[in-house]
């Protein structure tokens, strides 16, 4: 299964990558998505539970989705999928894998597990609660594939994470989208066509210079060169005739001293 899950991880980082290509988004991006999309598909799955359980059981149930909604906006909802996709641009730009292909690997592992294992017992779950005698909704009837929805998605979202996304890039589509509309629109539209924000324009600019340490360099040599000059004299000496001047002046002097000696 080590060697399954190696090549599984290999082919779906690849797809992300000519994904990245087409959209300019990454496989942080596409997580971020299903996170959201077995969120929901767990609170379903709880309404679907509540209908038909207790009253015992119904409070107990409300706490603990209460709870956990609590729990998600203190971790998932609190940090943007801007932050996230600034981060592995700079742990790819530094020379990092990601570390969760490997300490991830035995809970991808259980999940494909599942997800190859239980189609066949959930698919003649759900057959036999549709077809017996017992008094049950289409919802409750459902809740088998629910179920196995959400340890499918599960899965995924374990491999997106565990992939490594591309230099920043807008993406082919996003080009031909802006290629599209009028040339007034083009400037004004150009950040909302390629689905950049500002944090993400900011975090990118940060990667494309980690991406380049000559470029880094040979900014830190232009600070220290501005550094180096008098300031006092550029507004009032466009022209550079005074410092020419006090060039002579120094040289003159120089000159008498020689003489002197």
């Amino acid at each position: 299964m080590i060697y399954v899950d190696e090549a599984l991880l290999n082919l779906i980082e690849g797809a992300c990558r000519q994904f990245q290509l087409l959209t300019g988004r990454t496989n942080v991006w596409l997580a971020f998505q299903l996170t959201n999309l077995s969120i929901v598909v767990y609170f379903v799955l709880a309404a679907v539970y509540f209908w038909s359980s207790p009253a015992i059981a119904r409070i107990a149930l409300v706490l603990f989705c209460g709870g956990l909604l609590y729990l998600l906006t203190q971790t998932i909802f609190k940090v943007t999928v801007d932050a996230h996709e600034s981060s592995a641009y700079r742990r790819v730009a530094n020379g990092f894998r990601n570390p969760r292909r490997v300490r991830d690997a035995p809970l991808r592992i259980a999940f494909l597990t599942l997800a190859v294992l239980l189609p066949f017992p959930v698919l003649l779950v759900h057959r036999f609660v549709d077809q017996s005698s017992l008094d049950t909704s289409s919802l409750i009837a459902a809740s088998p594939l629910l179920s196995y929805s959400l340890i499918a998605l599960t899965t995924a979202v374990l491999y997106l994470l565990a992939c490594d996304p591309l230099p920043p890039c807008a993406g082919r589509f996003s080009e031909w989208i802006r290629a599209l509309l009028p040339a007034g629109r083009r400037t004004s539209d150009s950040g909302v066509a390629s689905g950049d924000s500002p944090a993400a324009r900011t975090g990118r600019r940060g990667a494309r210079r980690d991406w380049d340490p000559l470029c880094a360099r040979d900014s830190r040599h232009d600070r220290a060169r501005v550094d180096a000059i008098d300031d006092s004299t550029i507004p009032t000496d466009p022209t550079g005739r005074c410092r020419a001047a006090a060039d002579a002046r120094r040289q003159s002097v120089s000159l008498g001293g020689t003489r002197d000696m």
